[in-house]
């Protein structure tokens, strides 16, 4: 038993202070009694002698106690590792646990590392044992943890000792080799050593399973109860993954569904048999959906799939496919590229690069041009790589310099017609890796009739200073002489001028957010750059025109009921802005907190999402709304299992569709590619509800309610969005999402299969209103795109324009798709209903 946590604890000032407040000082009548005694006499110096000693005695206890037993504090540590014995050769038997042959070896190898350990001075008195687990072909690699029970405070001499075990073993093998001794023992060469993960050892229940993929065969690795039942708690389950010789295994999830917390369920796979930390490939988690492809490749002919799962929070899992790849074929890459443009990739992009790969692609153009190369996307990061200044883990080397991390559209150009480019990963940690394209250009030239940016991107003239950033590195928005329709910043650059004033710092030096809305003194500064007086805040009374006046006014704490306050279902009210479903009850009732299973992305988002196609399943709510016998028409969204919200322009009738009939539609949930609708749910229509105040001119109140002939079971990739309260508030320069399969650019008579995604911002109601020639109303809103060309277009209309709320992390219905000044157009952002003017409709009409 621990001594720290055993017997009654001391602490010398706690018993100091005790004691000193036990002495009564009793009240004297005659004071010369007192002087004229000249001693304490035989009592007092007997209880004096017992107190002498039992302070002593405490004294003594408190220093053994500190010596002796908190010295012994002790920590569990354990430690996994790999080494090659180079005078051995595999034996198939080796591969069973139970067979004399792998016992013999174990026991030879578990005697020589204990005597290794017991000649390491920082570790013969803390070592417990240790445990062969595998081996492995070349020679032959053993696997092994060993445990120590080191003392609080040592720990991280142990550590250092465990890592450095490579050298340590070598110099005992070298003094052996000149002594007298027998040359019986095994010889140990490439050691491999870290730290347990701590999580994978206190698991209360553990399971292991061994698994030797074939040629043509494909293997099975799927969570505990997969498909029929979610995962149980508090397990660790783990997989022993062996293939031939000479090939490697390959790892392809086909489904998998965890929580979103890696620091509560996880699949860790190595590239190894145990779980060496220094070979762990990835820690993953959260959901991944079919086209965001999950496929690893071993260096090696072994992998280790560890599953971790905690008490609580149990998901479906996680199903994937083994089988082994000829070496030969999985780590061919590089090799010599010629003419005069051409494409290459990382191994197996997009599914993740192997580790310990190195390929090199010598690039030849013809003799006179030279090279420019083009990392379309890349994708080579891991831990413990955080600056892309070293990058002394993976890494591309291409002129003489070594990139990482995540970018896209990088250009690398050489003056030369020869280049080389090198791709290197290490042991640990591997990524999704990248794809890049090379061309050859005349040296002159680089960018013929075209603005050449300072990453050697080439653009349109008429891209230069237009107040967008078209090169990727603002070199054209330099410099620049600026239009009267932009803001001109201080720094050089122009931005368009519906960014003024909206909260967010476009230029880089602040120019276009200063002087919005200087307020004197005893006035408060509204979002909208309004002042109004200190005495109108939290009044009740919008003063300002957007509600901000009063939001937060009293925090946490229950208000007198107001337009902008939160309304909880006891009638109470709170000014906490924003407060539904964001994980904290801010109502006495809780209310704030009910109803929100709605706005979470069930899986986790991918990075290597091609151009603005969305992942499936990314956006749950979004509906795809057909004509009878035809194609998309309008989007809409899902707010429960049984209502949509789309716009009221989408259903008005015209002379040849009844538009506003609910026979007219046939309904599409959880749909992703339009050519590919049997994935998706149908579903007709019971009623289709207009706005009564839609204003087919001014587009003004351009909502309309959808409800389903039957509910739907919702799903991962049909799911709501939740609503907001009308107290919500969206604020300006916010980021929020447009989707839908609507066309693609201006003017276009078709569509896109794949659903869409585009990411925009919230723009200042009134700069906005300006640019749109005074055409808003206050059921408007405003977003444009943090990049040009971006926009909703025909077919969007009638989809959600989704927001973030964090804490919660879920997606609010802010606006519905309703009109714009063409599609995508500079200067002319988009229009959306906003849903919060219009919210009491809409729950009268539905009970949402």
């Amino acid at each position: 038993m621990d001594p720290m946590h055993s017997g009654m604890r001391y602490t010398p000032k706690a018993t100091d202070h005790d004691w000193d407040t036990s002495v009564q000082f009793l009240p004297v009548s005659d004071s010369k009694k007192l002087e004229k005694k000249k001693g304490p006499g035989k009592v007092g110096a007997a209880i004096g002698l017992v107190v002498f000693f039992l302070v002593i005695s405490l004294m003594t206890g408190l220093l053994v106690w500190h010596f002796h037993f908190r010295k012994d504090v002790r920590v569990k540590k354990m430690y996994t590792g790999s080494m090659r014995i180079t005078n051995q050769a595999f034996q198939e038997a080796y591969e069973d646990p139970n067979s004399t042959e792998f016992k013999t070896l174990a026991n030879q190898i578990a005697g020589q590392l204990k005597e290794i350990y017991s000649k390491t001075p920082q570790l013969s008195k803390y070592y417990v044992g240790s445990r062969i687990q595998a081996f492995s072909e070349g020679s032959v690699i053993a696997y092994y943890t060993s445990e120590f029970n080191v003392p609080s405070g040592q720990e991280g001499a142990v550590d250092r000792t465990m890592i450095s075990m490579d050298q340590i073993v070598d110099k005992q093998q070298q003094r052996r080799r000149h002594s007298d001794k027998p040359a019986s023992d095994l010889v140990f060469d490439d050691i491999m050593t870290s730290e347990l993960d701590m999580r994978l050892f206190r698991s209360p229940k553990a399971h292991s399973y061994y698994q030797h993929t074939r040629s043509n065969h494909i293997g099975i690795v799927e969570s505990p109860g997969f498909p029929n039942y979610p995962y149980p708690p508090n397990n660790l389950v783990q997989w022993q993954l062996r293939a031939d010789k000479g090939n490697v295994i390959k790892l392809d999830f086909d489904t998998f569904n965890l929580e979103e917390n890696c620091k509560n369920d996880f699949v860790k796979i190595y590239d190894s048999l145990v779980a060496i930390e220094s070979r762990v490939m990835e820690e993953i988690c959260g959901y991944f959906s079919q086209s965001d492809h999950l496929a690893f490749i071993s260096s090696g002919n072994v992998m280790l799939v560890s599953f971790f799962t905690n008490e609580a929070r149990n998901y479906p899992g996680f199903r994937a496919h083994v089988s082994q790849v000829p070496r030969s074929t999985a780590m061919q890459c590089g090799g010599t590229l010629l003419g005069n443009s051409g494409t290459f990739t990382s191994p197996h992009y997009p599914d993740y690069y192997p580790p310990l790969t190195t390929c090199v692609w010598s690039i030849q153009v013809p003799t006179g041009k030279h090279i420019k190369v083009t990392f379309v996307k890349f994708l080579v990061s891991e831990p413990g790589q955080e600056s892309s200044s070293t990058c002394s883990k993976d890494h591309v080397k291409i002129n003489g310099k070594k990139l990482c991390g995540d970018f896209t559209n990088r250009v690398e150009t050489a003056d030369t017609n020869v280049l080389t480019v090198v791709f290197s990963s290490d042991a640990s940690y591997v990524d999704r890796g990248f794809i890049a394209t090379y061309e050859a250009f005349e040296s002159k030239d680089p960018c013929p009739k075209k603005f050449m940016c300072t990453n050697s991107n080439c653009i349109s003239e008429e891209l230069k200073c237009d107040g967008w950033n078209d090169c990727g590195d603002n070199s054209d928005e330099k410099n620049c002489k600026c239009k009267s329709t932009q803001i001109s910043c201080k720094n050089g650059m122009c931005k368009p001028k519906f960014w003024l004033c909206d909260g967010v710092n476009d230029c880089g030096d602040n120019t276009d957010e200063k002087n919005c809305g200087v307020c004197s003194n005893g006035q408060f500064t509204c979002s909208n750059a309004k002042c109004v007086s200190e005495k109108n805040k939290c009044d009740g009374r919008d003063d300002c025109g957007d509600g901000s006046d009063e939001a937060n006014c009293a925090r946490f704490n229950e208000v007198s009921c107001t337009p902008f306050s939160f309304k909880c279902k006891d009638k109470k009210c709170v000014s906490k802005q924003n407060p539904e479903c964001d994980g904290t009850a801010d109502c006495s009732d809780g209310s704030d907190e009910e109803n929100c299973n709605c706005g979470k992305q069930p899986f986790k988002t991918s990075r290597i999402v091609g151009g603005q196609d969305a992942s499936q399943g990314e956006f749950p709510w979004q509906v795809s709304l057909h004509i009878k016998r035809s194609s998309h028409v309008c989007g809409a969204a899902i707010i429960n299992e049984r209502w949509l919200v789309t716009a009221a322009h989408c259903v008005q009738d015209d002379a040849k569709t009844r538009y506003s009939h609910p026979s007219t539609w046939d309904v599409y949930l959880g749909l992703h590619e339009q050519k590919d609708k049997s994935k998706a749910v149908k579903r007709g229509l019971k009623q289709v509800i207009s706005h009564p105040s839609y204003n087919a001119y001014t587009f003004d109140f351009d909502i309309a309610l959808m409800e389903l002939d039957s509910p739907v079971t919702l799903s991962d990739t049909v799911h709501p969005i939740c609503l907001p309260s009308a107290s919500h508030v969206f604020p300006a320069g916010k980021s929020v999402w447009i989707t839908g399969w609507g066309a693609t650019r201006e003017g276009a008579s078709s569509g896109p299969n794949v659903l869409q995604k585009a990411e925009v911002r919230i723009i200042n109601s009134t700069v906005c209103n300006g640019l749109m020639g005074g055409q808003l109303t206050s059921r408007m809103l405003c977003a444009g795109v943090l990049s040009g060309g971006v926009d909703a277009c025909q077919g969007d209309s009638g989809g959600p324009l989704s927001s973030l709320s964090l804490p919660g992390g879920r997606m609010f219905l802010a606006g519905v798709v309703s009109w714009g000044d063409g599609c995508a157009r500079r200067n002319k952002p988009g229009i959306y209903t906003t849903v919060t003017k219009l919210r009491g409709w809409i729950k009268e009409k539905t009970g949402v």
